[in-house]
């Protein structure tokens, strides 16, 4: 039933009287404090469920005559009965009856001056609810957001409903952040650092309506439910030089402990693009993403004045992307995968987490450190011949020697660590784990790949920090493309 303004004080005061009467009742049966603060707060969603209805009512039903005028200058007919929409709400599911202008054939609405009023969104969904749920959805499954939903507010959206309200603002993300400004340059370190790795995200197959998936074949046969794509994840941020030496850097992987004097990431910013086959080749979304790393570059360093230091791992096509994209810049491989490899090596020759094997690792990092790449080049090769290695073990450690050849440009490791280069990629290594991982390889999860994307997205603008700033931009953006000129002035509503 839709209240009058009067109606809903009226049903307001009652509920107000009645949780006065809940916190007297409550003190004389001497309940425990958290029971009394649940009480409170389910009464309290019923008093702002009428109080949101009697603001609803004071707006009124949006008649303003026989025609009204658009922001188009267009003129339509006022259609005889109001119109119902839902809005729903943190407090429940309102009705909202207003009249409504546009054509009388086909009673297609074109002009409805209560919702430019109470500035309604496009959908259902309140901006309020939409945070809410979104917040949730970004950190956990879909499933458990509505569950949660439900167990805070006595709301259940159907889970279909918040993936699609996922999709939706994930697309605006994307745009977002894009068009996000530059940090202040007094906060800003020395160095610009830029970093990209891979990591892989299951999809589901989605069958073309004229191809319907078609059930196995043989008995026994299993059908594959999915594979993976790969996102290629970039992070983005800047720090202060710290010169080391080869032996400190020893010395703090041996204690496996953080060295306290190292300078912090400064705005740190991390995103995400899957991967697109094209002409067999899994390129598009790797290009997009060291696309938009050169445009934060130019807008974090317009004058080229920092020096821009960036980090990978081995995969040629990263480091194709960055003769590409980011040229005049110093190209780093990363010393963790560079020592992943000797460990490899280490155990062809002697046992796992023998004291051998270590010393092993040890004494060719520090080679390694050094600048003499050539030295581990050269003595790995000549350990599979003095070893007479056959099999695996002869091409795992070929293999070695093989990556340090390829990667040998970009392991000058001693002079990184003079000029206080980072020489580490543990910034995107951390965003592959909570940026992908953590949220999208969930048990069963199985993903279409423009939900992956939006929920990329969307994870990437929270875990950033600019949640409340981009959805405050979207609500101004939308509402701008509904109202035009009757929009309401931007206000920062997630400031409650």
């Amino acid at each position: 039933m839709i209240m009058t303004q009067e109606q809903a004080f009226l049903k307001a005061q009652e509920q107000l009287q009645a949780l006065f009467a809940f916190v007297q009742q409550s003190s004389q049966q001497q309940l425990r404090l958290d029971q009394v603060e649940r009480g409170l707060f389910s009464r309290l969603l019923q008093l702002g469920f009428s109080l949101l209805s009697a603001y609803v009512a004071a707006a009124g039903d949006g008649n303003v005559g026989d025609s009204a005028t658009d922001r188009h200058n267009q003129t339509w007919k006022r259609l005889p009965e109001p119109h119902a929409r839902p809005y729903r709400s943190l407090f429940g599911l309102l009705s909202i009856a207003r009249f409504v202008y546009g054509t009388r054939e086909g009673q297609k609405i074109q002009h409805v001056p209560l919702d430019a009023i109470l500035g309604l969104p496009e959908g259902e969904f309140s901006y309020v609810l939409d945070d809410w749920t979104q917040r949730f959805c970004v950190q956990d499954s879909f499933a458990e957001a509505v569950g949660s939903l439900d167990d805070l507010l006595g709301l259940r959206p159907s889970v279909r409903s918040v993936e699609h309200m996922n999709q939706t603002l994930g697309a605006e993300a994307g745009t977002f952040a894009c068009q996000r400004p530059a940090p202040p340059p007094e906060e800003e370190g020395e160095l610009l650092v830029l970093t990209a790795d891979h990591k892989g995200v299951i999809v589901r197959q989605v069958a073309a309506p004229e191809q319907p998936r078609q059930a196995p074949q043989q008995s026994g046969q299993v059908e594959k439910r999915g594979r993976k794509k790969m996102a290629c994840v970039g992070a983005v941020y800047t720090i202060d030089r710290h010169v080391r030496t080869p032996q400190q850097i020893l010395d703090e992987l041996q204690r496996q402990q953080r060295d306290r004097d190292r300078p912090k990431p400064r705005h740190k910013h991390v995103w995400a693009e899957l991967t697109r086959e094209v002409e067999g080749t899994l390129c598009v979304g790797r290009i997009t993403l060291f696309d938009q790393m050169a445009d934060e570059r130019a807008r974090r360093d317009p004058l080229g004045e920092k020096e821009t230091v960036c980090l990978y791992d081995g995969e040629p096509a990263l480091w194709g992307c960055w003769r590409e994209f980011l040229p005049n810049s110093v190209g780093i491989l990363d010393l963790f995968h560079a020592t992943q490899r000797l460990w490899v090596a280490a155990h062809c020759f002697h046992s796992q987490k023998s004291r051998e094997a270590a010393t092993f690792v040890e004494e060719r990092l520090q080679q390694l450190l050094e600048g003499k790449v050539g030295y581990v080049i050269g003595g790995l090769r000549q350990m599979v011949t003095k070893h007479k290695l056959k099999g695996q073990k002869r091409k795992q450690v070929l293999e070695a020697a093989q990556y340090y050849e390829n990667n040998r440009e970009h392991m000058k490791y001693g002079e990184y660590l003079a000029a206080g280069y980072p020489v580490g990629s543990g910034v995107v290594e951390g965003a592959c784990r909570h940026l992908v991982k953590d949220r999208l390889e969930g048990t069963g999860m199985r993903w279409t790949v423009e939900g992956a994307q939006a929920m990329l997205y969307l994870r990437a603008t929270y875990l950033n920090g600019d949640w409340s700033e981009f959805l405050n931009d979207r609500i101004e953006r939308e509402q701008r493309r509904l109202y035009g000129n009757q929009a309401h002035e931007p206000r920062n509503e997630l400031a409650v």
